[in-house]
């Protein structure tokens, strides 16, 4: 079981950029997976979550309206569209399954799977 995030890298402000999780071990359309987002030294903030059955999608207030979650049950994969990027999206972002929870509840599911963060860095 793994997820594998890539897509990450150097942008400037205005700018968009995609990330992917590929997930492994298990179908993306069993289990809630979302995005998280860390600076160091700062709490790990929750970005964006899709929920099992896709038919709750959750956003962080700082990025509604600018990020959005796509899921492709072919391809396994969950993604994260990112437009109008802005230098306080600077972070390494996560994607990680169970994300509804926190959410809805501000909890992290014990179960939950990580997958290795990808560095976003959005500077002129």
């Amino acid at each position: 079981v793994q997820l594998q995030a890539s897509g990450g890298g150097l942008v400037q402000p205005g700018g968009s950029l995609r990330l992917s999780c590929a997930v492994s071990g298990f179908t993306v359309d069993s289990r809630a997976i979302g995005w998280f987002r860390q600076v160091p030294g700062n709490e790990r903030e929750g970005v964006s979550c899709i929920s099992r059955t896709k038919d709750s999608i959750y956003y962080g207030d700082s990025v509604k309206g600018r990020f959005t979650i796509l899921r492709d049950n072919a391809k396994n994969t969950v993604d994260l569209v990112m437009n109008n990027l802005k230098p306080e999206d600077t972070a390494v972002y996560y994607c990680a399954t169970d994300c509804v929870g926190y959410f809805t509840n501000s909890y992290y599911y014990p179960g939950t799977i990580w997958g290795q963060g990808t560095q976003v860095t959005v500077s002129s």
